[in-house]
């Protein structure tokens, strides 16, 4: 009898431990996946080695999983199935061929999420349709300085945990081809520093629907401090977030 409660016992738990096991494959399965593409073919900033070690910790501390590759072979309609969002960390310059290029636009039409990170705005000025989704494309900028920021919209992901006026030191840049449909969240004060040319106003960081998706870019994070700073961490991962589709 001892023996039969025993195998009794013992059937019962290997169900609860099947089924425990069950469950957390199935929500690994069902995490979100972001890739990190740092590719440069001009300038390459010394930050993108701890920007993707950043961004592997958000996601290991926020629920989704993180791959880091520079090698353009990555985009093809089938392994980019597998991503709810792509973030362009500091990439410079033409990255991607015609066929690659194809299948990032297939991506975001199929309503999928961008993430531009600093230099992503001095990235593939020859591809319109790129130059659409991240906002706008780097003009020139001056010396690394610090300067205010103005944070216009409170209430976003990216932003809700930032003061109205944000003072810090980073590497500003100018913009040309600005697009006219950008929700701007935040924006640079050019009386706080030295060489600014976009005027009033001149914005830092937006957002916008795009061609069936999403597309955030952040001018921040040319530092390696930035990457060690919570409140840039903290915008970057609400960035993401909104890549991904989370309201």
């Amino acid at each position: 009898m001892q023996n039969k409660r025993f195998r009794v016992l013992y059937i019962v738990a290997l169900v609860i431990l099947g089924g425990a096991f069950s469950a957390a494959a199935l929500a690994a399965k069902h995490r979100p996946r972001v890739l990190v593409f740092s590719k440069t073919g001009g300038y390459r900033h010394g930050s993108i080695g701890v920007g993707k070690l950043a961004i592997m910790a958000l996601g290991k501390d926020n629920g989704f999983d993180v791959d880091t590759s520079e090698d353009a072979s990555v985009f093809t309609d089938k392994n980019l199935a597998k991503y709810g969002a792509i973030v362009f960390l500091s990439t410079t310059g033409h990255i991607l061929d015609t066929p690659q290029q194809m299948a990032m636009e297939r991506f975001i039409e199929s309503g999928k999420g961008f993430v531009g990170i600093h230099a992503a705005t001095d990235t593939e000025y020859d591809w319109g349709w790129y130059g659409k989704l991240v906002g706008a494309y780097f003009l020139k900028h001056p010396a690394q300085q610090q300067a205010t920021l103005h944070v216009v919209d409170r209430d976003d992901l990216s932003t809700r945990h930032l003061p109205e006026t944000w003072s810090r030191f980073d590497e500003w840049y100018n913009f040309k081809n600005i697009q006219p449909d950008l929700h701007v969240l935040i924006t640079i004060d050019e009386h706080s520093y030295t060489g600014g040319v976009n005027g009033d106003p001149h914005p830092m960081a937006w957002k916008h629907s795009y061609d069936g998706g999403r597309a955030f870019y952040t001018e921040l994070g040319h530092t390696d401090a930035s990457w060690q700073d919570p409140l840039y961490l903290k915008h970057v991962l609400g960035g993401i977030k909104y890549a991904l589709g989370e309201k």
